[in-house]
This record gives structure tokens, sequence and C-alpha cells, in this order.
């Protein structure tokens, strides 16, 4: 598989053989909701609590008599059914959402989405980026001049300080290093940039 290559300036230059298994595998939507899915559903906190009945405090005196009021039967008025009273089946903060996904699937799911990117042209490849400051308007006047319309995902093999600190304040910019992505930043972006380090990596992991 050969992946467009760009330079510095934005311009097409040499394409990069890549692994046919990573980057031209056939798409498969169902593997990639489910891993998307559970990648999301695995970094969920139960951070939030629901009062049960037990919770609830108030009189545990009968409302009323049993019989010859005309109402409804009632015992106590925490009872669920009642407008304050406490919740049937309430939500705890130690309730777990995390999902098992076989790691066979999560790479296979990684590569279905990469192999997608590059049928969509939304995938790149340059050598390197570097900065020799760590200001941001250097490094987005770069990422203006590589002719990119909408968000970027940069990965590149190793994250050197100047490019983190040149990129924290563009909201639509996100650098990660290889080992760093998930597939939620890779379907979240329109434009994803690999250095070819990173393409590297990511044959060696996944491929």
């Amino acid at each position: 598989m050969d992946l467009k290559v760009i330079n510095a300036d934005g311009k097409p230059a040499a394409t990069l053989a890549a692994s046919d298994a990573l980057f031209a595998r056939d798409y498969n939507e169902a593997l990639v909701h489910q891993v998307v899915t559970a990648y999301q559903a695995n970094g969920r906190q139960g951070t939030r609590a629901q009062k049960g009945r037990a919770d609830i405090n108030k009189s545990h005196k009968k409302p009323w008599a049993q019989k010859g009021t005309g109402r409804a039967r009632a015992g106590q008025a925490n009872s669920p059914l009642w407008r304050g009273g406490g919740r049937i089946f309430p939500s705890m903060p130690d309730e777990n959402f995390s999902q098992k996904l076989n790691r066979k699937m999560y790479r296979a799911g990684l590569a279905s989405i990469l192999s997608q990117l590059v049928r969509e042209d939304r995938l790149s490849v340059i050598d390197a980026i570097t900065l020799d400051t760590p200001k941001t308007k250097p490094f987005a006047q770069k990422i203006k001049g590589f002719g990119f319309a909408g968000t970027l995902l940069v990965v590149t093999d190793k994250l050197e300080e100047n490019l983190l600190l040149a990129s924290r304040n563009l909201p639509n910019v996100l650098v990660l290093e290889t080992r760093e992505v998930d597939p939620v930043s890779l379907v979240r972006f329109k434009h994803v940039l690999l250095t070819k380090g990173a393409v590297a990596q990511f044959e060696e992991a996944l491929a």
C-alpha cells in the first residue's frame, strides 16, 4: 500500500510503501463500532449515585389507615411510587461500565479505521515535524500551509517539547505519540497526519 507523503510545505512528495494489513484492510463497521464503544465505556467512571428507599430520610409511620379512607393502600412515605421517595434499582458509584475487548479485535479495529482514512484521502504522511520555538503562531502557520481544512490529528513517533507546547492552544489540532493514539481520536478528527516514524511504529505494533 502506497501512502501519500507531503513535504514541509504541504506539497506532494514521493509515496511511502506501507503494510497492506494495516492500511489496506476491508472496512468492518461493526468491529469499529464495538471498538469505539468499548473504549468510551472503559473510560467511564461511576461518579453519580441515586438514593434508594433506605436512603430517604422520612418517617416509617404508615401514612394512613389501611382501610376505610377511600385512598390507595400506603405503607411508608419513602415508597418509590411516591414523589420524593427512593428510586428502584438506584445507580451506585461502584457500578462497572467496562467492556471486555480482545487485543486482536482492538488491533484489527484500529487497522480498519486507518485503512478507511486512506480510502477517504484523510490520512497523510510527513517526514517529521520540528519547531525551533515553542510558539503557537509558527505552528499554526505551518498547519495552514499543509492545506488541511478542519480538525487535524498529528501522530508522531517522539513528541518534542516545542511541538507539545506550540499545539496546546490550538482547539482543532491534537498532537499525540503513537502509543497514545486511540480509536476515538482517529474517528473524530477530519484529517490525520503521521510521521514516517509513527507509520513504522504502527506497523510494528498492529500489522
